[in-house]
């Protein structure tokens, strides 16, 4: 596999599910970086049993998950509550401001890690509750009930929202 080509194909994809779990842009470049390291290392254990969208997208989430888990991540987290400012402010947060679907973003963020990443995937990635179930390890029933606490939640922080019109669409 030519990696230049898969980098190019599934990179931009790959950094923005980084950056929707780790709300860092540097972060999310590292993680997506380590991705691709491993993958270009280890790519004879790739059996195509997904797409390799898939299987990268599941080394983004892992890596990402570990990140947040990680020491640094507390360690940030908790300078950024004493000093009140956040380590990085980047462009892509400034768009995001200015985005009439800034309330939205900022209420997605608000959600738990697990809460996040069904709404994420069911809306922004266009995968079902099956598809979603195999990816996290977990039972589909597992997924809808994630799925429904999530809406509540974000309904409770913004108010009614066609849920419908996140379909397709990118953050």
């Amino acid at each position: 596999m030519d990696i230049e080509k898969i980098i190019a194909e599934h990179g931009d994809y790959l950094l923005k599910v980084a950056y929707l779990y780790v709300k860092n842009e540097a972060t999310a470049e590292d993680i997506v970086q380590d991705v691709f390291i491993a993958f270009y290392q280890k790519q004879e254990q790739f059996r195509q049993e997904s797409s390799l969208r898939t299987y990268l997208v599941k080394m983004t989430v892992n890596r990402s998950h570990d990140y947040l888990r990680s020491w640094k991540s507390k360690r940030l987290t908790l300078f950024e509550k004493i000093t009140g400012r956040t380590t990085a402010v980047t462009p892509e947060k400034e768009f995001l401001a200015k985005s009439t679907r800034r309330e939205l973003v900022e209420a997605l963020f608000t959600l738990s890690v697990t809460y996040r990443e069904v709404l994420i995937l069911y809306y922004f990635e266009d995968m079902t509750t099956v598809e979603i179930a195999q990816l996290v390890c977990c039972p589909e029933a597992t997924i809808r009930t994630r799925l429904q606490r999530a809406r509540k939640q974000l309904a409770t922080a913004i108010g009614d929202y066609d849920w419908e019109v996140l379909r397709h669409e990118s953050i």
